[in-house]
């Protein structure tokens, strides 16, 4: 059980109550409403007394698990606060910014629970559609601040619309997918998902996917060179920089890798593969 489980019978809950309220006799909705809180006030004092009996090492130890993040984050409780957990998801997302890389600020979240976000300079020459960053930016953050109910990202779009505004992602969690990653440092995964070609590259510990396509002569790249960050194709000799977005370095002007989204899911991880986006 995850996070998202966690806030999956939450959300439960809610429906159950709401159903109750419809259909249940006043003084009994009120009487099972009132138990629901004393259970969940119990729970959480409960939460709190543990949290301090421990010492800051101890309780980020404990944060690191989806499940009692969730819970704390349920109770309220959760060490980081709103800002401190959006900025974090920021970092986490900035590879597949492209040109945006180190350019997202946060501004802060208002009394409706949207985020707001800029963007600096235009999109032009993104490695990853609009869709795809879309994606990833609305997946960090609300995952990261669940109390989050949209994000608002301006500077994404370039043409017509100063604001682009990012609907909440629980309706497009299906095109996350789980996956096992096993590549030693420097080297390259060869993986299906979700009926893709997916290339994810370990880079001193920290791991890039690619869409396994080579833009120049559309062969697969799992039987390339990794050297540091730059990636050869095995067919036409083409280099790409795996850290900094899939970027060509030869021939110039040749497009980029298609970078996937490639975010932590407890002790995994989860990439999103496109198909299923926002429109």
């Amino acid at each position: 059980m995850d996070r998202h489980d966690v806030q999956a019978l939450s959300e439960r809950i809610d429906v159950l109550l709401d159903e109750v309220q419809r259909g249940a006799d006043p003084a009994l909705a009120r009487k099972v409403e009132e138990l629901v809180r004393a259970v969940l006030t119990l729970h959480g004092a409960g939460l709190e007394q543990l949290l301090n009996l421990l010492d800051e090492p101890q309780v980020r130890q404990l944060v690191g698990d989806d499940l009692v993040a969730g819970l704390l984050l349920l109770h309220d409780l959760h060490p980081d606060d709103v800002a401190t957990r959006i900025q974090g998801a920021l970092d986490s997302v900035r590879p597949y910014l492209g040109s945006h890389a180190g350019g997202i600020d946060y501004l802060g979240i208002d009394d409706d629970g949207v985020v707001h976000l800029s963007l600096q300079g235009s999109c032009d020459g993104c490695p990853g559609s609009t869709a795809t960053v879309r994606l990833t930016v609305e997946n960090a953050v609300l995952d990261a601040a669940p109390e989050a109910i949209a994000v608002d990202v301006a500077g994404m779009v370039k043409e017509k619309e100063n604001l682009l505004t990012i609907q909440p992602f629980r309706p497009h969690r299906d095109s996350w997918h789980q996956l096992d990653l096993v590549p030693p440092p420097d080297q390259i995964q060869h993986l299906s998902v979700a009926g893709l070609d997916v290339l994810v590259a370990n880079l001193a510990g920290t791991y890039f996917a690619y869409r396994n396509t080579c833009p120049m002569c559309s062969s697969g790249l799992h039987h390339g060179r990794l050297d540091k960050d730059r990636l050869t194709c095995p067919r036409c000799t083409a280099e790409y920089d795996v850290r900094l977005a899939g970027r060509a370095l030869t021939p110039e002007g040749a497009p980029p890798l298609e970078a996937l989204p490639l975010l932590p899911e407890g002790s995994g991880w989860k990439v999103a593969i496109p198909g299923v986006q926002p429109a």
